[in-house]
């Protein structure tokens, strides 16, 4: 049986989720659309307003999704910045290797 664009979204988010968990952030699905490609997530944590989430976002996150996941075109953070403090300053080469915090709201 095939797994649908959801599924496939909701298990490549529990493989980041450890490396965000790590930093005190985390990531949560809102919804996807497989008919557009776009992926609505919702990143916060310690690391929100961080000044590197932007591309941990972008660099980690949103590439990891579309490599994985066939028909991803676009991931969206719907959260809003609260203007947390990143646990460790890390940027967005870490995130891509498993080791960053959560983004701020952003398309990706």
């Amino acid at each position: 049986m095939e797994r649908t664009m959801r599924e496939q979204v909701e298990a490549t988010i529990e493989v980041i989720r450890p490396a965000l968990q790590a930093d005190g952030g985390d990531i949560v699905l809102r919804s996807v659309d497989a008919a557009t490609g776009v992926v609505e997530i919702e990143v916060f944590g310690a690391c929100v307003g961080c000044p590197s989430s932007d591309a941990s976002l972008e660099v980690g996150v949103a590439r990891i999704i579309r490599d994985r996941v066939d028909g991803v075109r676009r991931v969206v953070n719907v959260a809003v910045a609260t203007g947390g403090v990143c646990a460790h300053g890390a940027g967005a080469a870490d995130v891509a290797d498993g080791h960053a915090g959560a983004a701020a709201p952003g398309v990706v």
